[in-house]
């Protein structure tokens, strides 16, 4: 198969970065970021390599929930535009090369909603079985998403007396699915978005949307919840032949597993690795590579076309909740000492740099090993410099701070006054003093150079993207060693957990024997023996990419 071939599956070698617009870039100076400001940072994305721009909800909204709590899923936010400017980030994005999707939240909807509004006004109202009601709420009820800020996952509406559901917050009355004007009112959104250009939706929730525990009436229960989401899929490859589904499935392998829809791969196109994420930290955290390279190996064989997106962080708390109870407490121990670090027990509110105390050999194999691992790279906004957390900002939004462009008292974001902002610069060593756009691009040694190395190294290896997956097996416990084999095309990536140097011999086969190995990072090379072995080595948190090429082979960048 050649690249040429491959162009309609672009997520498989895709480079994802999601912001808020909110907090991405101001152009209109009343401190809150907008279309406009993103439309002329379009190309910065496109210079660093960014493929796929994925839009946290820029809906209209109370903004309870930033932005999650939507009130007119056909809409923009007036705050940060219209629909003139969303379609001209859509053009300018494809015109730079980069495909466009967005947040599908429909597992929920604002109280605010109209469709609330009408439903919560009588027991007979047309809309009331848009949600989910009860006269009482179920003996043996979940735990709320959000104990810190609900008690349970229902709530009294003293008008009609009874109870909805809510599995998130109680102003976020969830949808009822079994309901099949819902379900068309669903896809209705989904062909409304696409036609205005994207390519796609990060659908938020998934498990919950597909949740039908709260209905009362077992005859209206859907014979099969994941036929729905295989609906779904279906319908967004009709309207869109190439459009992608990327999926937030925080669940244990087996359940990941059913949906992507199994060997068929005909429900989610592509779902998060939060299990692989979280062990990535605990890796971290022991310098030992063997919990990153366990959860790997159980991810389920599946589809060849379904994708795992990887990532070092997201726009929510960084959760720790598949790791047990006592793997859990070393990675706070590590990386979240401060209570005010950590959130809902099981997470942690802070970025990457100050957790790894800002040591650049740690934060670079970090990233090194985000691009390098099987599957498709997540960028979350600020991370390509390095950006910092804002412990003094409530629970997740620590981490949604505005977008540092230069050493400005607001970082470049605004030209309002800093508090104008509705959420505050970073402060201390990661302020937009020591941490900026403006002064990395113009460093060849900054991070934001680096990653940019990296998204290019990336690009030009499609064995990332789309090859079969080994662990190496090597003596050093601190190692991961790894190779991605494409048809004819192999590259192999070490990654060192640990501060101290160490010596990996590889044995490549003797099918290997004399090959030319080439490091993709530096452009150095060396050669096999005559039995197939190398020796790599590896400095403390050292890492390196490799092509293995065969002798008479051509070399392939």
């Amino acid at each position: 198969m050649k690249v040429t071939d491959t162009s309609d599956l672009w997520w498989k070698s895709a480079v994802i970065y999601c912001l808020d617009v909110e907090t991405y870039m101001d152009w209109n100076g009343d401190g809150v970021g907008d279309f406009a400001g993103l439309a002329n940072r379009l190309d910065y994305l496109a210079e660093l390599g960014v493929t796929c721009l994925w839009l946290m909800p820029f809906y209209p909204t109370p903004d309870r929930d930033d932005g999650y709590d939507i009130v007119d899923f056909y809409g923009v936010d007036p705050r940060l535009g219209h629909f003139g400017d969303l379609v001209e980030v859509i053009r300018i994005a494809r015109d730079r090369g980069m495909r466009v999707i967005a947040d599908l939240v429909i597992n929920h909807t604002s109280d605010k909603h109209p469709w609330f509004k009408a439903a919560r006004s009588s027991r007979t109202n047309p809309y009331r079985d848009y949600y989910v009601w009860r006269d009482e709420p179920p003996a043996h009820d979940g735990a709320p998403v959000f104990p810190d800020q609900e008690t349970s996952n229902w709530q009294l509406d003293e008008k009609t007396g009874q109870y909805y559901q809510h599995v998130f917050y109680k102003h976020q009355p969830d949808l009822n699915i079994t309901n099949p004007l819902v379900r068309d009112e669903i896809a209705k959104v989904m062909g409304f978005w696409l036609q205005l250009g994207l390519s796609g939706f990060r659908v938020d929730a998934v498990p919950f949307l597909l949740d039908e525990s709260g209905i009362i009436d077992g005859s209206r229960l859907l014979p099969d919840p994941h036929a729905y989401l295989r609906s779904l899929r279906s319908f967004l490859g009709r309207r869109s032949g190439d459009g992608v589904l990327l999926g937030e499935v925080n669940l244990p392998r087996d359940e990941q597993e059913v949906f992507f829809g199994g060997v068929e791969g005909d429900e989610l196109t592509m779902q998060f690795d939060f299990i692989s994420m979280q062990n990535m930290y605990l890796s971290l955290a022991r310098q030992d590579a063997g919990p990153l390279i366990a959860a790997l190996e159980s991810r389920p064989v599946g589809s060849p076309d379904s994708q795992w997106a990887n990532f070092v962080r997201n726009h929510d708390e960084l959760t720790l909740d598949k790791l047990s109870d006592s793997e859990r407490q070393e990675v706070f121990a590590a990386f979240g000492p401060e209570e005010r670090m950590q959130v809902y027990g099981r997470g942690l509110v802070r970025r990457l740099p100050p957790m790894l105390d800002g040591d650049p050999r740690r934060i670079r194999m970090v990233y090194s090993l985000l691009f390098s691992l099987p599957g498709t790279p997540v960028l979350f906004y600020g991370e390509e410099i390095g950006m910092g957390e804002n412990l003094d900002a409530e629970g997740r939004m620590a981490v949604r701070t505005a977008m540092q462009w230069n050493a400005g008292a607001t970082g470049g974001f605004s030209a309002a006054r800093p508090s104008r902002l509705r959420n505050a610069v970073v402060a201390g060593g990661y302020g937009p003093e020591h941490v900026n756009v403006e002064q990395q691009r113009r460093d060849p040694s900054s991070l934001y150079s680096f990653i940019r190395m990296l998204v290019q190294h990336y690009r030009n290896a499609p064995e990332f993207g789309w090859g079969a997956f080994e662990v190496l097996p090597v003596e050093s416990a601190s190692v991961l060693a790894h190779s991605l084999t494409w048809d004819d095309r192999q590259v192999i990536a070490l990654h060192n957990f640990a501060a101290s140097p160490v010596s990996v011999p590889l044995d490549l086969g003797r099918a290997h024997a004399g090959c030319e190995v080439s490091e993709l990072l530096t452009g150095e090379s060396s050669h096999a023996d005559a039995a197939g072995r190398t020796t790599i080595q590896l400095d403390g948190y050292g890492f390196t990419w490799l092509r293995v090429i065969p002798e008479g082979e051509r070399l392939q960048y």
